[in-house]
């Protein structure tokens, strides 16, 4: 596999290093320990929002820095969480004195680096929270967790909770608005082709050209089954049958549709994804009011997509349409 990089271990600073330069206007980077924060932070009086994890998802959550989103992302290795130190230093750089809130995806390494981050900051007398985000539901345990892991939900999660803040909820009003999102969002995913994590230099798992997996991890864990390639239409309704199932979602519920690619699989699929999608939700009386489509939590090249289903009210829809200025996502402002 060809890759545009220089030394596999130097991935992540050099890559975290361009994005600096690229987005000056948005965010600043501390490089030791590494982290990226908005440019602004820390804003006096505002709850700071803090999210991180293993790189390689891009632009989950360096690209979701900015206005109306996070305050501060912390990148680890490529698929591997950030240790507590950069975590910790991120908490500090975005406490304007009205608390931090970390969001935390459902990993193993991820939720315990972060706890031991907040409990250094609680010790040093900031007023740190914790909500762990576990939409995905293809498989209960994983490689990686205990309980679900946390994919592409993760984006809403940020975005209608980094409104709260940027409005001026206190810390108790963003965690209740950022644990009501998790609540009310289901995500399935299918990968058509494993990935290369840079160091390992060769694929992640091994599908035959005529196999999927569905149910796929954003690392390349197991999902529920693999199968044969069928067309599209019939893996959509294997990803939206169990995501609809869970909460469950209703006729008459009002929802954000979000198709999300995990890294190479080209706009013109996602879209038709999306249509085959919309139609069944329309057919059991279900009404998608928002959208959003692209490659926002990825996995490295691997092929594939995954399906995120919120159920909103009109809170969330407000918080959603709320101005935000960030390297991914940009509207209003």
């Amino acid at each position: 596999m060809k890759k545009l990089i220089n030394d596999p271990k130097n991935v992540v600073n050099e890559a975290v290093a361009g994005f600096e330069s690229a987005h000056a206007d948005i965010v600043r980077v501390s490089h030791d320990p590494i982290f990226i924060a908005r440019i602004d932070a820390p804003i006096q009086g505002k709850v700071g929002i803090v999210s991180g994890g293993g790189s390689g998802h891009e632009p989950l959550h360096g690209g979701f820095v900015g206005y109306g989103m996070l305050d501060a992302a912390v990148p680890g290795p490529v698929f591997t969480s950030p240790t507590p130190d950069p975590i910790m230093a991120a908490t500090q750089a975005v406490n304007g004195g009205a608390g931090v809130l970390h969001i935390v995806k459902n990993y193993t390494g991820d939720v315990l680096n972060f706890e031991t981050a907040a409990d250094l900051a609680s010790a040093e007398g900031i007023d740190v929270r914790t909500v762990i985000i576990n939409d995905d539901v293809a498989v209960k345990d994983s490689l990686y967790t205990a309980g679900r892991r946390g994919v592409a939900g993760t984006v809403l999660v940020e975005k209608i909770t980094g409104a709260a803040a940027e409005r001026g909820d206190d810390l108790d009003g963003v965690v209740a608005v950022a644990e009501k999102v998790n609540s009310r969002v289901r995500t399935m995913g299918v990968a058509l082709s494993p990935c290369v994590v840079p160091h390992a230099g060769e694929p992640s798992f091994v599908l035959a050209d005529d196999e999927i997996e569905i149910g796929i991890g954003i690392h390349g864990e197991p999902g529920r089954e693999r199968i044969k390639l069928q067309p599209a239409d019939a893996i959509v309704d294997r990803l939206l049958g169990p995501i609809l199932e869970d909460l469950p979602f209703v006729s008459g519920d009002e929802v954000l549709l979000f198709v999300n690619g995990m890294g190479g699989t080209p706009q013109i699929e996602l879209y038709i994804v999306f249509r085959r999608a919309a139609e069944v939700l329309k057919e059991r009386g279900i009404t998608v009011t928002r959208s959003l489509v692209g490659n926002y939590t990825t996995s490295l090249e691997m092929a594939g997509a995954s399906i995120s289903v919120l159920k909103l009210d009109d809170e969330l829809t407000s918080l959603w349409d709320a101005p935000v200025q960030t390297v991914g996502l940009r509207w209003g402002r």
